[in-house]
């Protein structure tokens, strides 16, 4: 009380203003009578009749405990009184709590302070807001966070990362102009092609018409995240520290030299996002590095041995090429026929294979380089008029030998006509009669086949005529 009488607002102030509110004066009289009423409460009554039992009058006032009640008249005044060094709302409720109560206090105390210009502009930052991260996208290279970094080792860097693999191109330039930076954004889109989304800070570069008309004229939709606020492009900002960092690390070669090494490092490690490398994220591969000499190559294993065995096996062998058109001697695999057959190349079945159209039936065939061998020409003795055109047909010096004993075969009779009679089947010859002698080989231009070897099937049914 005694603080009190030294405040603006004194004892006969509050005794007054009790006296004559109309709420405070009927909560005077009830406990000055020690009955306080119990049913049918007024609304701005319950506060006080709640707290009955602690109520009491001390020279025509009344208190609550040891706090006095402030008449509604007096309340401006006190919270004016609370407030008049600016403590904040916590200090004047510890405050106002030792000395005065009213209903909702704590409530206009607040107010107060809410609605004071001086206690707003420095007030603390708020608390910061829910993390909102950006959507990863669908697909590589669809949007990309750009930023700059320095003046940093006397350049200026433009950092560009692909949000879906985090792959980072750095550019080191000279001076940080609009012109320069879309000359790099150039390089890079003519590598990886042209984004959807680029998001970059509110810089001046990246505001200018200039740059707004290059993003217009692409295609791409830029997005400027909100001034001053550096995590809203967080993705670039972690890139420009991450390389800064690693740059500094770096003591020996030129700024291009460790630009190269620290991208090269980077892009090969497992990004803790993904779990995967740059490269196999946005190419589908694997950098090869030094590293990988390390893990045993299945792969050089085979070759070596595939040269091991090339180199031994060409030891005997000896190369030859055919043309179309080129006469030659195909292996026959046939259990009838001779061992070699004529034939003409018709093409190319492969590295060592050629198409083969063989002469005595017209039939083609497939046969490997080692299955063939080049036929001689053999010059043809002059035609005279007792020439048999069946003699000019040449097979070849190996084709003489057969591959087996060919039974005897006559000469085919020909079909019967209704003008003459069927003809009789040949008679089989004896089983003990002897075996014509094998035909022995003779040189090319004598060579002259008889009716036995001419006129005897070959595997396909035709007759060599």
């Amino acid at each position: 009380m005694e603080n009190i009488d030294a405040s603006p607002l004194s004892t006969t102030h509050i005794r007054n203003w009790t006296r004559r509110d109309p709420v405070l004066s009927k909560v005077l009289q009830f406990v000055e009578g020690g009955c306080c009423p119990r049913d049918k409460v007024e609304e701005d009554l319950k506060p006080y009749t709640t707290r009955s039992d602690e109520l009491s009058v001390q020279d025509g006032c009344l208190m609550w405990g040891s706090r006095v009640i402030v008449p509604p008249k007096g309340r401006k005044r006190v919270l004016q009184c609370l407030h008049e060094d600016h403590p904040g709302i916590a200090r004047m409720k510890s405050l106002a709590r030792g000395f005065a109560w009213w209903p909702k206090m704590d409530s206009d105390i607040e107010f107060e302070v809410k609605g004071c210009h001086n206690c707003q502009q420095n007030q603390p930052m708020p608390p910061k807001s829910e993390l909102h991260p950006w959507k990863w996208p669908e697909r590589p290279w669809s949007r990309l966070h750009i930023d700059y970094a320095g003046p940093f080792l006397g350049k200026m860097f433009l950092i560009i990362v692909d949000s879906y693999s985090k792959w980072m191109e750095v550019f080191p330039l000279n001076n940080a102009t609009t012109h320069a930076t879309i000359e790099q954004l150039r390089v890079a889109f003519a590598t990886h092609g042209l984004p959807d989304k680029v998001v970059s800070d509110n810089g001046t570069l990246f505001t200018s018409a200039e740059f707004r008309k290059f993003m217009t004229k692409n295609g791409i939709l830029h997005i400027l995240t909100s001034p001053y606020h550096p995590a809203s492009n967080g993705l670039a900002e972690r890139a420009v520290r991450t390389f800064k960092h690693a740059m500094k690390r770096m003591d020996t070669g030129t700024v291009e030299t460790k630009v190269a090494r620290f991208l090269f490092h980077y892009r090969i490690t497992p990004h803790t996002s993904t779990g995967l490398s740059l490269a196999e994220m946005l190419m589908g591969r694997r950098l090869r590095s030094h590293l990988d000499q390390l893990r045993p190559d299945v792969a050089q294993r085979v070759i070596k041995q595939q040269e091991k065995q090339k180199h031994h096996h060409d030891k005997h062998a000896k190369t030859r090429v055919f043309q179309i058109g080129d006469t030659v001697l195909v292996r026959n695999f046939t259990k009838t026929g001779y061992s070699w057959l004529p034939g003409t190349i018709a093409g190319y079945a492969g590295p060592v294979s050629y198409k083969i159209r063989l002469v005595h039936n017209g039939c083609e065939i497939k046969r490997h380089l080692d299955h063939l061998r080049k036929q001689e020409s053999v010059p043809h003795e002059p035609h005279h008029e007792s020439h048999n055109p069946d003699d000019d047909i040449d097979f070849g010096s190996a084709i003489a030998i057969p591959l087996q004993e060919q039974p005897p075969v006559e000469n085919v009779i020909p079909p019967a006509t209704n003008d003459q009679p069927e003809p009789q089947a040949p008679a089989e010859p004896e089983p003990h009669a002897p075996a014509e002698p094998e035909p022995q080989p003779v040189p090319p231009a004598d060579r002259k086949y008889p009716a036995r070897i001419r006129n005897a099937p070959d595997r396909y049914g035709f007759k060599n005529t």
